[in-house]
């Protein structure tokens, strides 16, 4: 399935032939035009009918009327909205899907959501809103299904008819590469790390995966940018683990991928770690003990690292020295 934009005439005008899709894909949805009162008749809902409805959106340029195409068959229409005339509202709407009834019960509308969702999450925004008429439960159960709660109940502004608001947070999905390096003695070293939204925490090198990389590319290229080590290797998978956390205002639901290695104690060197830790809001650095690691009141994560480093000595025979 693709997402396009309602492509126009030279004269603003909709092509005859995909008017004539548009009017069918209308008509189909009989019982929503009839809940709805969009159309006069909604036994006879007409082709200019369709193209005055669609002029009238389109008046708006932050509106855009985007067609799902499924196998060259149009199957839905999606109105979206990227700033709401109340300036206190900050969120993207969605004004209306229609989903072709032949296919709808296919999924066809959860797909198109879900790249409606993904249009909004790569702008940068943070959340989704959308009116459901207070008589369409059916249209309530669809989007409460996919994740959208209700927030608050209000008149629409075209023809007063009470909605309720639904919203939905747009988390994003962020893959990420980590490598645990393990000294001879079985310290780990941890970066500390602080940000507005999460505060304080403690965590392995690493980061978000570059376009086209693998976890294992990922967590090696983060390790040489913030230690400056270019003699190790991601060994092991040590774990995978997801977490959310809020970044730069967005939601984010990261998929950590730690590798383990054994390496050498030694502190991160060159000369542009200063600035590669100042930018990824890295204030310290030390290497810990397993007992240290239990012990400390500031998050770590992941969480239970000690114990995952035990596992992993255990699985492998790495061996830490005796004590003396």
């Amino acid at each position: 399935m693709i997402l396009t934009p309602l492509p126009l005439t030279p004269d603003h005008d909709i092509p005859a032939p995909l008017l004539t899709e548009l009017t069918a894909l209308y008509t189909s949805q009989h019982e929503f035009q009839a809940l709805s009162g969009d159309f006069p008749d909604p036994d006879d809902i007409r082709p200019e009918q369709v193209a005055a409805a669609l002029a009238d959106e389109l008046a708006n340029p932050d509106v855009e009327v985007l067609l799902a195409r499924s196998k060259g068959r149009l199957v839905g229409v999606v109105i979206t909205l990227a700033r709401h005339p109340d300036p206190a509202d900050p969120d993207a709407w969605i004004g209306l899907l229609i989903v072709d009834a032949r296919v709808q019960g296919q999924g066809v509308g959860r797909r198109i959501v879900e790249r409606v969702e993904g249009r909004f999450r790569a702008d940068g925004r943070s959340a989704l809103r959308l009116a459901v008429l207070d008589v369409d439960p059916k249209g309530l159960a669809f989007w409460t299904a996919l994740g959208y709660e209700v927030v608050g109940h209000r008149a629409d502004l075209q023809l007063g008819r009470p909605c309720a608001v639904l919203r939905k947070v747009l988390r994003r999905d962020r893959p990420a590469g980590r490598v645990a390096v393990v000294d001879p003695g079985g310290a780990v070293l941890l970066f500390r790390y602080c940000n507005n939204e999460d505060g304080v925490h403690w965590a392995l090198p690493g980061g978000g995966l570059e376009e086209g990389e693998s976890p294992r590319e990922g967590a090696l290229r983060e390790l040489r940018e913030e230690t400056g080590w270019a003699d190790l290797e991601p060994g092991p998978l040590l774990c995978t683990w997801e977490h959310e956390f809020t970044r730069v205002g967005i939601l984010v639901r990261q998929h950590d991928h730690i590798y383990v290695t054994a390496g050498p104690r030694r502190e991160p060197a060159g000369s542009d770690l200063a600035a590669a830790h100042a930018t990824d809001g890295i204030l310290g650095w030390r290497w810990w003990t397993r007992e240290e690691l239990v012990e400390e009141a500031e998050p770590v994560w992941p969480p239970g690292l000690a114990r995952l480093l035990d596992e992993w000595e255990a699985n492998t025979g790495h061996r830490r020295p005796e004590p003396a």
